[in-house]
Order: C-alpha cells, then structure tokens, then sequence
C-alpha cells in the first residue's frame, strides 16, 4: 500500500510545482525536511499537525498547540492514526513523539 501525504489526500494544489502554489505559497509541509520519513511520509507530508502554516479548512494554522484541536478532527490524520496504530513504532502526534521515532528507525 502506498502511503498518501497531506497535499496529495486533500489536493490543496499548495506542493512545489502544484497548481495553488502561486497564488497561495508553498505549504511549509511539503518542504519540511527535519521529519522526512514520519509515519513513511515525503517530508511533513504525514506528520502536518506538527508543522505550523499549513493551510487547512481556507485557513493558515498556527503552532501545534493552536491547530490540534482541528487536526484530531481531519480526516487525514485520522487516516493516518487508523494506518499507523497497527505498525511497528505505532502513530504519534508530537512532534516530540515522531522525531523519537525516526531515530529508532535510522538505527
């Protein structure tokens, strides 16, 4: 099965070279390197309730702590949460949480 990240899933167009990116900027998702890999993601791109500015519901998010109520309602991070509870390291939703486990996994 291949794994789907944010801008894929919700089509918001906002990845580099995608079809909203003129007119709304680049998703700082798409180009968050420090937790490429997070749940088999491309960048941020299934870890996006950790990375601040993404554009979700027509809206800019905040930090973590302002956008986390929205996100344990998105049904991207539940999808996520559904695929993720069943592997080896399981999901999280820290930032703290997946950086913690992509050391394990580069061991």
């Amino acid at each position: 099965m291949s794994k789907v990240n944010c801008w894929e899933h919700k089509k918001c167009g906002r990845q580099p070279g995608g079809s909203k990116e003129k007119d709304l900027g680049t998703c700082p998702v798409t180009i968050h390197g420090e937790i490429d890999g997070a749940h088999g993601g491309k960048n941020g791109g299934r870890a996006c309730w950790v990375i601040a500015g993404s554009l979700c519901g027509g809206k800019i998010q905040g930090t973590y702590a302002q956008k986390l109520t929205n996100c344990w309602r998105c049904d991207f991070m539940n999808k996520v949460k559904k695929e993720e509870e069943v592997a080896e390291y399981g999901f999280s939703a820290t930032r703290l949480g997946i950086e913690h486990t992509l050391k394990k996994t580069k061991k």
